[in-house]
């Protein structure tokens, strides 16, 4: 098989002949201990992973991104706006005020190059009249900007894009948009209409240009213990745009269609599938996600992606061996994909993090 067969198959509750091999990826804090701990600084770390485990290229899960442009047109300036004795104030290129530590620059919050934390100050979205004069122009469909031409069709071609919950947030700040929600219902379902027309629009073009093999909904909506919005809420503002999305990929070449939410999944499993979601990623275990119960409450109605528990894979030895061995009737059974959620953090050292691989390429029929 290919590594897109391969992908389809293990998804879809297929008969893969192996496992795609996604064990996570490093950001630079990561990759900065690590080079300290045995990879050698002039190597990339997962060629060199997998010369050190005697794997083929072909094993690893590597996506190729459609040149597609979701986002605002142009972005707000970025800028320091204050300067303190150990962090700043800035400007972010979606025109939130954001204080972060002054290790990193605005670049940090533009791209996932480390483990950033941050402090939210102000959101550019504060009522309708902020909508309409700083933002809703910035999203025009039809800008030539939005879609490139393809370099090709190598690989796994995939597509990620903001779900309503995830944009409206990011305009108008987590608790600005649960107080329109509860307070100014109509404006939030003209926001919410909007971005799936936006979608929609886009989404109409690219079909007919290219077979889209994977598709990931960014809408992170749960807390570590419960759902961020109520199921009403969800069902209102959300899952029209969901479903219509899911139609138009559905009837243009079926690709993987997947959900991206952090935090405690399991009052939204059954939302997802109702939607038509495939899959969701990512699985995590700190908020009380369990996918051995997830997989006999749902069987084969939907699939998953991660679902390793980090702090396993930090601790090593026998506690990082118990938490794939409680894993390995998953992977056994189909439609899950095993990885470390998110980026790994360094406190999964290189020799623990060879060692998980290894043993992660076992169960899925690598090694």
């Amino acid at each position: 098989m290919n590594p897109n067969q391969r992908f389809r198959e293990t998804m879809r509750f297929g008969q893969p002949d192996r496992i795609p091999l996604e064990p996570g990826w490093p950001r630079e804090s990561t990759l900065k201990v690590w080079h300290q701990q045995g990879l050698p600084a002039e190597e990339e770390w997962l060629p060199y992973l997998f010369h050190q485990l005697t794997l083929p290229v072909e094993a690893a899960f590597i996506l190729t991104p459609v040149n597609v442009n979701f986002t605002m047109l142009p972005t707000f300036e970025e800028k320091v706006l204050e300067r303190h004795q150990d962090h700043i104030v800035v400007q972010d290129w979606m025109g939130a005020i954001v204080e972060i530590s002054d290790q990193y620059d605005v670049s940090y919050l533009r791209y996932a190059k480390d483990f950033v934390t941050r402090d939210w100050h102000r959101f550019p979205v504060q009522n309708r009249q902020d909508w309409e004069e700083k933002i809703r122009w910035r999203y025009n469909s039809n800008d030539p900007q939005r879609l490139q031409s393809s370099d090709g069709r190598d690989g796994i071609l995939s597509l990620t894009f903001n779900g309503p919950f995830w944009q409206m947030r990011e305009w108008c700040g987590f608790e600005g948009l649960c107080f329109l929600m509860a307070e100014q219902p109509d404006f939030v379902q003209t926001m919410a209409d909007f971005w799936s027309e936006f979608i929609t629009n886009i989404l109409e073009r690219i079909v007919t240009r290219t077979r889209i093999d994977r598709v990931m909904v960014s809408e992170d909506m749960a807390y570590k213990a419960h759902s961020m919005i109520s199921p009403r809420m969800i069902r209102r503002f959300i899952l029209p745009a969901w479903q219509r999305w899911i139609r138009i990929l559905s009837q243009a070449g079926d690709p993987v269609i997947m959900i991206d939410s952090d935090g405690y999944i399991g009052e939204l499993l059954s939302l997802f599938i109702e939607a038509g979601f495939d899959a969701t990623w990512p699985v995590e275990v700190a908020a009380g996600n369990d996918l051995v119960t997830y997989r006999r409450q749902y069987g084969q109605r939907i699939a998953f992606g991660g679902g390793i528990d980090k702090r396993a894979l930090a601790a090593g030895g026998a506690v990082m061996q118990s938490e794939l061995d409680r894993l390995a009737p998953v992977i056994r059974s189909g439609g899950y994909l095993p990885g470390c959620d998110h980026g790994v953090p360094p406190d999964i050292s290189w020799p623990n993090f060879v060692a998980y691989s290894r043993r992660l390429a076992e169960l899925t029929g690598w090694l």
